[in-house]
């Protein structure tokens, strides 16, 4: 008969080698045990240790023919099958799915959602396999497949003459800054919320405090948005930021270009005679904007500077040198930090600095620029300007005029 101190102890010994037996191990142990035990041995063994009393004979059977398991854990052909070798047709099916959705084929039912995991598994289940999440995964990496991202690789239709205004642009650039006449990049950065709204980054703080900003990113009442419109002085590698709280438009635009020539470009460039102006072909000072014309007329007439401008194609606003030379630093000096106020947005752009000695300034624009301002067919006829026979609609000069207003 079994005493009940003989099953402690068996109890005892197994929780104290558990952790470090494997499958084939705690079998054996508790095969052993029972052998031990004798008549019933098998029945107390099982309760004790939890495993089956099938398994608890299988390892009695083994250690009394003395088969050589050798280094595996279960007997060759042991276990449970896997997915893949009770469902053959299972990696192609997968693979169907996954191709077809791909390939934009309409009958794919993975057209329309996403190709999760759960999606695969359901959509398996339909066609009559048994798989989980985790096996969808494994098989997965077998067949070279990864979650990825989009990557922005196609730039949409290519203008045929899109390289050729390039090499016109840099060339007239060089030339300018060859002759000591400044050349300018100009464009809008994106527009910000003001107020205690996340901003993309992170920044060293004390572990565990993160800065709390709001959930959803609506207008604050009163505090509205800002529109920085950047002017960036390639030869000089200066960058000026007007931050306007009213509409993005060409008057705006030129505006910041009419502060950046007072507050630096003449102290710059106190001979100059000409400016050259790189701009985006879209925007507030878009090429075919008559207001951004316009308004460059009367800067013309200020200052008495020819202003020659050169448009970027359409579709390479990327390539504008502001949006690399001057905004990208820009985003990565305020990156994980609320723009909280106006003042807080100038001091940010003001405080940005490279390597290379980029020296940023920046000021507020209080002024109301309207929108929907017409310009009429008259006034268009009395701006003095002359297109370039290459693509005048991208290059135009406009001269002071010296007529009475």
């Amino acid at each position: 008969m079994i005493e009940a101190h003989d099953i402690d102890d068996i109890r005892s010994r197994y929780q104290a080698h558990e952790e470090f037996l494997d499958e084939r191990g705690r079998r054996l142990f508790a095969s052993n045990e029972a052998l031990a035990l004798g008549r019933g041995g098998v029945t107390a063994v099982a309760k004790v240790t939890g495993l089956a009393r099938s398994t608890i004979n299988r390892g009695i059977k083994d250690l009394q023919l003395g088969n050589e398991i050798g280094d595996r854990i279960r007997r060759p052909g042991g276990g449970r099958k896997s997915a893949v070798a009770m469902q053959p047709g299972l990696p192609a099916a997968l693979e169907a799915l996954i191709d077809g959705a791909i390939r934009g084929d309409p009958c794919s039912p993975l057209r329309w959602v996403s190709r999760s995991l759960r999606h695969l598994v359901k959509e398996l289940a339909a066609q009559g396999f048994k798989v989980s999440q985790r096996t969808v995964a494994n098989l997965l990496r077998e067949l070279k497949y990864s979650c990825q991202g989009n990557r922005k690789t196609r730039e949409g239709a290519k203008h045929p003459d899109r390289d050729a205004q390039f090499c016109h642009l840099n060339e007239t650039v060089k030339a300018a800054i060859a002759a000591g006449e400044p050349a300018i990049s100009v464009d809008t950065k994106r527009k910000e919320l003001i107020g205690d709204f996340k901003n993309n980054g992170r920044e060293l703080r004390p572990m565990g405090q993160p800065e709390p900003v709001r959930v959803h990113d609506f207008e604050i009442p009163g505090f509205g948005k800002v529109a920085p419109y950047g002017v960036y002085d390639i030869a000089a590698n200066d960058g000026w930021v007007s931050v306007g709280i009213d509409a993005d438009t060409a008057a705006f635009a030129v505006e910041s270009i009419r502060r950046w020539w007072h507050k630096l470009g003449k102290t710059h460039y106190p001979g100059a005679t000409r400016l050259v102006i790189t701009a985006d072909c879209g925007g507030s000072n878009g090429s075919r904007v008559r207001l951004w014309k316009r308004e460059l007329q009367r800067f013309a007439n200020e200052t008495g500077l020819k202003i020659s401008v050169n448009h970027l194609p359409p579709g390479t606003s990327k390539w504008n040198r502001i949006e690399h030379r001057l905004f990208s630093f820009i985003t990565q000096n305020w990156r994980g930090k609320p723009l909280l106020s106006h003042q807080v947005i100038v001091q940010l752009i003001g405080a940005t600095t490279t390597a290379k000695g980029l020296k940023v300034y920046c000021e507020l624009d209080t002024n109301h620029y309207p929108k929907g301002v017409k310009v009429t067919d008259r006034e268009m006829n009395q701006i003095n300007i002359s297109y370039d026979e290459f693509h005048g609609e991208w290059n135009y000069l406009i001269l002071p005029d010296q007529r009475p207003p």
